[in-house]
């Protein structure tokens, strides 16, 4: 059966059900339908906090096999609470992008789901259309201030770095030009459209700590200069408030459940190769507040989503995962060992031993952190004992424990082992992280430390523009903000054909973006694009519905 048909075979509880097991009364849930509610803020309890342990799971760089980092998270958090412990999974919302374009959907896979599985993967709760009308109202507002000489801040056009964005991939918006047609249409000016999950907004909403948080990091978005190099926020366009008002339910994190009736909080979802590709801290809070265990996830390797989750989320919320859960796959470990994409079904331990490199690479950086890891071992049907066995035992020379994860095919059940090593590992530890780099170093230092220590480069090498943004950057005292590289995540390396482990390379910065309100410097390497295209053949054309209403095609 396909994801989508075994989901279907689901008697869904109702939600209050589901709050329930939180401790979380009925009157406290505004409901979206029988299924899907948001949570309030006060629930988020400080104590309870520092009591409940937080797993992260990541992965090795992506294939094209897939790895199914999701999949695990939702299977783990099932297992934990086979074994006695009260877990929630704390997910990401899926985008509209990847759901019509290559990748699928978001919400795990087989017997390892969260639902209801529709819903979540199209149009949920309404977040990122929220997110979508604040970024959007803060467009229509700039190129208004423009148009409107009686209110002008003078806002020199050429410099704006505000784009529009819609949660669709649509490689034709990447580029315009606007404000045609006269007196009527505006100003003329180059700009774009960014997939909404790139949208500053959903870093920052992704980063909040309350609404007046929000309120004051959405004044802080930087929009541009004037004409006499005088920068311009949105809260000199007095855009922050209206703004704020179009995410007041946003704010609220979402609550549904899995395949085995364990609760789910699915909210927020930036992209890992542009932002920083975690959950928002009210989620992972409010996961925390309610149960003595939370699995969440960070998008891409380990070198994208979690480098930034402990560099960026963990020291602005003060948080620590008590464990790292990286997850590999014996098919990917073979693509990162050279073997193409159509034999990846054949079995090929030395393949899988050359592809280790990648999965060693991501146990080094792991350990930087000074956090216990365990390598969840994601089984497919086709990976023979001599394959997973040279896993097992590279990484057993490493010192590294590993498990099979058996999720998809199994639910919790084929998660338990997994389940035990990540308790022993999570009671027996407690320090906090280590972090990798100091806010108050310099940008190209906190630069050279994620690429020389996290992806191996040999060293950073600055476009003319990356200089110029290093000088505006410090002209405008935000040098003292952790950075949020863009790179690909098909590669430590900014080059994504480079796979396995590339050692010796030079990372180049062509330019540095400033994401004031979220409170992050973006570096862009390689050819980074905010706005996807859809395939040749998207999965757009497989999903239909019936006169009954009953979807077909997601995966």
């Amino acid at each position: 059966m396909t994801d989508l048909d075994i989901a279907k075979t689901v008697t869904l509880q109702p939600i209050r059900d589901i709050a329930q097991k939180l401790g979380v009364a009925e009157d406290q849930l505004d409901y979206y339908g029988r299924h899907k509610a948001k949570l309030p803020l006060h629930l988020i309890n400080p104590d309870r906090i520092r009591q409940s342990k937080l797993i992260l799971v990541s992965a090795i760089s992506p294939t094209p096999a897939g790895e199914g980092k999701t999949t695990v998270s939702i299977g783990l958090a099932e297992g934990l609470n086979r074994i006695g412990k009260q877990t929630t999974v704390v997910l990401r919302e899926p985008s509209l992008g990847p759901v019509f374009g290559i990748k699928g959907g978001a919400t795990g896979g087989g017997y390892s789901q969260v639902l209801p599985m529709e819903d979540i993967n199209l149009h949920f709760t309404g977040d990122f259309a929220a997110v979508e009308k604040a970024h959007n109202l803060l467009s229509a507002l700039i190129d208004n201030n423009l148009q409107n000489t009686k209110n002008s801040l003078n806002l020199d056009p050429r410099t704006i770095a505000w784009k529009r964005v819609m949660d669709m991939n649509d490689r034709a918006l990447r580029h315009m030009v606007i404000g045609l047609g006269g007196t009527s249409g505006g100003v003329p000016r180059e700009t774009g459209f960014d997939i909404t999950a790139a949208s500053e907004i959903m870093a920052i909403l992704c980063l909040s700590e309350n609404l007046a948080d929000l309120k004051h990091r959405l004044g802080n978005i930087f929009v541009g200069f004037t004409y006499e190099k005088q920068p311009i926020y949105a809260r000199d366009l007095k855009a922050s408030g209206a703004m704020t008002a179009l995410l007041r339910d946003a704010i609220r994190p979402n609550l549904v459940q899995t395949i085995e009736g364990n609760p789910a909080i699915i909210h927020g979802g930036p992209f890992a190769n542009i932002a920083q590709g975690t959950n928002t801290i009210i989620a992972t809070r409010m996961g925390l507040s309610l149960s003595d265990y939370v699995v969440t996830e960070a998008g891409f390797g380990f070198d994208l989503g979690a480098e930034k989750f402990l560099n960026i989320k963990c020291r602005t919320a003060g948080l620590s995962p008590k464990v790292i859960v990286i997850v590999a796959t014996i098919r990917a470990l073979k693509y990162h060992g050279g073997v193409a994409l159509k034999n990846l079904q054949n079995a090929d331990p030395e393949s899988v031993a050359k592809g280790f490199c990648n999965l060693e690479k991501h146990l080094e950086n792991s350990r930087l952190y000074e956090v216990p890891v365990v390598v969840a071992l994601n089984r497919f049907n086709q990976d023979s004992d001599a394959e997973i066995q040279v896993v097992q035992e590279k990484c057993a020379a490493l010192g590294i424990p590993v498990a099979l994860s058996e999720g998809w095919a199994k639910g919790g059940g084929g998660t338990q082992n997994l389940a035990e090593q990540v308790v022993a590992l999570a009671e027996a530890n407690n320090q906090p992280f280590t972090p990798l780099y100091d806010w108050n170093w310099s940008v190209p230092e906190k630069i050279a430390a994620i690429a020389t220590k996290i992806y191996g480069a040999a060293a950073v090498e600055y476009m003319p523009k990356s200089k110029t943004d290093l000088n505006r950057i410090a002209k405008l005292s935000l040098d003292k903000l952790p950075v949020c590289m863009a790179k690909t995540q098909k590669s430590f390396s900014d080059n994504p054909d480079l796979i396995g482990r590339p050692e010796g390379f030079i990372l180049t910065v062509r330019e540095i973006e400033i994401a004031a309100g979220a409170g992050f410097l973006v570096p862009i390497t390689g050819d980074m694009m905010r706005m996807p295209g859809l395939p040749n053949a998207p999965a757009a054309e497989t999903i239909d519905v019936d006169e009954a209403g009953n979807i077909s095609g997601l995966f």
